[in-house]
């Protein structure tokens, strides 16, 4: 009778302190079936993120961007791939998933000209229901509420998983005559290129609550170009280290 989401959003729930009760006056689903729920491996299985929830969002961003998720046995490999050129990105990856969940090891896998950082965890699809067959941009998301209110929170965070994982921060130049002498200018931009546009749309989104000025040049990619949107942006997730 109810799908998989709203054992997700009761799990949540009930892993905050949320009482049975309450639970059940919010998603008006009877007390007995959350007992019945909460009694179950599966939903007592689907932790909410570990605090601090900004290494969340981020982590969400990173896994939006160049993650996957497999069956590797009786557990899931989480894998986030990195450029090989940004150790930076790389060690901030790991740490958002040992703060997602400390108890559980990450490791380095070397690939041609990247870094593939995995963990393997039994839940990770809970945490990431984003997770389906088939690529991304193929079938639609949902962000699910307890996703979207830490998105809400860090936007920020959510922002430099995503611009870190399939952004970029590029010179453009333009060429214009001064006083008959052409003259060359360059200026920075942030470009954010993705196949899906449901992460199109949250990205889009994330720059929105964040007051950073965007365009979406095309089906594709969104761009910050303005002076001031490059700085905020800037300031808010730092140049790729």
């Amino acid at each position: 009778m109810y799908g998989p989401q709203k054992r997700s959003e009761a799990a949540h729930l009930l892993a905050t302190g949320v009482s049975l009760s309450d639970v059940s006056r919010s998603l008006g689903i009877g007390r007995s079936t959350i007992r019945d729920w909460s009694s179950s491996a599966p939903v007592r299985g689907c932790p909410a993120p570990h605090a601090p929830t900004r290494a969340y969002a981020a982590l969400l961003g990173f896994y939006l961007g160049d993650g996957c998720i497999s069956r590797n046995g009786r557990a899931y490999s989480l894998r986030i791939s990195c450029d090989a050129k940004f150790p930076g990105i790389i060690a901030d990856v790991e740490a958002c998933i040992e703060a997602v969940h400390p108890d559980r090891r990450t490791y380095r896998v070397s690939a041609p000209g990247c870094v593939v950082v995995q963990s393997y965890w039994q839940y990770w699809p809970c945490l990431f229901p984003q997770h389906g067959p088939g690529r991304k941009h193929e079938r639609t998301l949902v962000m699910e509420p307890w996703q979207q209110a830490i998105v809400d929170d860090y936007p920020a965070a959510f922002l430099r998983g995503l611009f870190h994982s399939d952004g970029c921060r590029v010179n453009n130049g333009t060429t214009r005559p001064v006083q008959g002498v052409l003259k060359r200018y360059e200026y920075p931009r942030w470009q954010f290129t993705n196949e899906s546009a449901d992460i199109m749309k949250w990205c889009g989104q994330a720059l929105d609550r964040t007051d950073v000025a965007w365009r979406q040049t095309n089906r594709r990619t969104l761009s910050v170009s303005t002076r001031a949107g490059v700085a905020r942006l800037d300031e808010l997730i730092g140049v790729k280290p």
